[in-house]
């Protein structure tokens, strides 16, 4: 796949799940495949000749690790600043807040600094890095706030009448 589409399909999951958390979504608990878009990414990203700059192996493959593990940081931080809460019928729902789109601004201008970082030192990072990230972030975003789902379901009871 071109550098192009790996763009686009960047840009449209972002945008899809940005524009989402920012509405209320009802947690399954049926335990639905939240793991699937981040396996995709990584299935993309990993299929994607020069994920690391054949002539700067160590330092790009720091670079890669870095952005890896910014994405990690910001789905945990987007995560445990995300609203869980209870309905009346005991369905978990869950909704962004303005600190999630901070932690989202944060990764964002990490990961400008890292392409900085990689151009002054001449590395090419093409888009897998990104995808990469992107998948690390979605994937521990959404773990954890099925596990912080999962103990919500587990104390709810239901109300007696009375």
């Amino acid at each position: 796949m071109s550098g192009s589409l790996n763009i686009v399909v960047i840009i449209g999951v972002i945008a899809l799940v940005f524009v989402r958390q920012f509405s209320a979504q009802r947690i399954s608990s049926e335990g639905k495949a939240w793991w699937l878009i981040p396996v995709v990414l990584t299935v993309m990203a990993l299929r994607q000749p020069g994920l690391v700059d054949p002539a700067h192996h160590m330092a790009s493959g720091v670079l890669l690790g870095a952005e890896v593990l910014i994405g990690l940081a910001c789905g945990a931080g987007w995560a445990w600043t995300t609203r869980i809460w209870t309905g009346d019928d005991g369905a978990v729902w869950t909704k962004g807040s303005w600190a999630a789109a901070g932690v989202w601004a944060c990764g964002m201008a990490l990961r400008v600094g890292l392409m900085g970082i990689a151009a002054v030192l001449g590395i090419h990072q093409g888009s897998a890095a990104t995808l990469l990230s992107v998948a690390a972030m979605l994937l521990t975003r959404a773990g954890v706030t099925t596990w912080r789902a999962q103990g919500l379901q587990r104390t709810y009871r239901v109300p007696v009448a009375g």
